[in-house]
């Protein structure tokens, strides 16, 4: 017997851990929040993983995203995501996009999708994650604003019209109600914003970030996926 996976088993049940195997989840962005989306993910024993980036490891990403190293500076992002996904579960399948998600790629999100984690900073590959998500009918997560905070007791699920404090989330509010979207489940803080400290002037536009929200978000999103998972019957498409 596979006992990688036995504690899981043994609290959600062979029957909920089948629907998991036999799931595939789709992850834009594998930054802070994304990746440990992924890795709660791949651990939770999802069977299907498809990983959506663009950039490369950079040295300032070790303060707060899981597969930043100084052994994966420099590599792409999906690329290492993979590689730690397969560690974890050899039996995992992992597809990669090394794109910049906008509408004219938005092709690569099919039907067959059983659930969508919307990870990425640009307010215009969001809408265009969700619209699309919307369109298929596949459940679609979105992660607000996790920079220039430090508190992550103070994270919330929630409908996005329910949302305060939140910077990013009254621009998703304000574009959602333009496209006629009327609910969208997101992780946000009411953290009032952190100021920060610009003393270099080449990253004054720079959002300051620590580990504690963004790592506390995506392990969040990734338990709300796999209890929405478990809880209804996958297209196995």
């Amino acid at each position: 017997m596979d006992d990688r996976f036995l504690r899981t088993k043994m609290l959600i049940g062979d029957y909920n851990f089948k629907k998991l195997s036999n799931s595939k989840v789709m992850v834009f962005g594998i930054g802070g929040v994304g990746g440990y989306v992924a890795e709660g993910l791949a651990r939770s024993g999802v069977g299907h993983i498809i990983l959506i980036d663009n950039d490369k490891v950079d040295r300032t990403n070790i303060n707060r995203q899981i597969i930043a190293l100084n052994s994966t500076v420099g590599k792409n992002k999906t690329d290492v995501m993979e590689e730690r996904i397969k560690d974890i579960n050899p039996n995992a399948v992992v597809e990669k996009h090394n794109i910049f998600f906008l509408a004219k790629n938005s092709d690569i999100i099919k039907p067959n999708i059983d659930y969508i984690v919307d990870a990425v900073d640009t307010i215009s590959a969001k809408i265009e994650i969700i619209v699309k998500a919307n369109e298929f009918k596949i459940p679609v997560i979105s992660s607000m604003g996790t920079g220039k905070k430090m508190s992550p007791e103070l994270l919330e699920i929630d409908d996005i019209y329910n949302t305060s404090k939140c910077p990013l989330a009254k621009v998703m509010r304000h574009e959602l109600r333009k496209r006629g979207i009327k609910s969208l489940k997101v992780v946000y803080s009411k953290e009032e914003p952190l100021n920060g400290y610009f003393d270099i002037e080449q990253y004054k536009k720079t959002i300051p970030s620590c580990m504690f929200v963004p790592a506390a978000a995506g392990i969040i999103i990734s338990s709300a996926v796999v209890r929405d998972l478990i809880t209804k019957e996958v297209n196995n498409g």
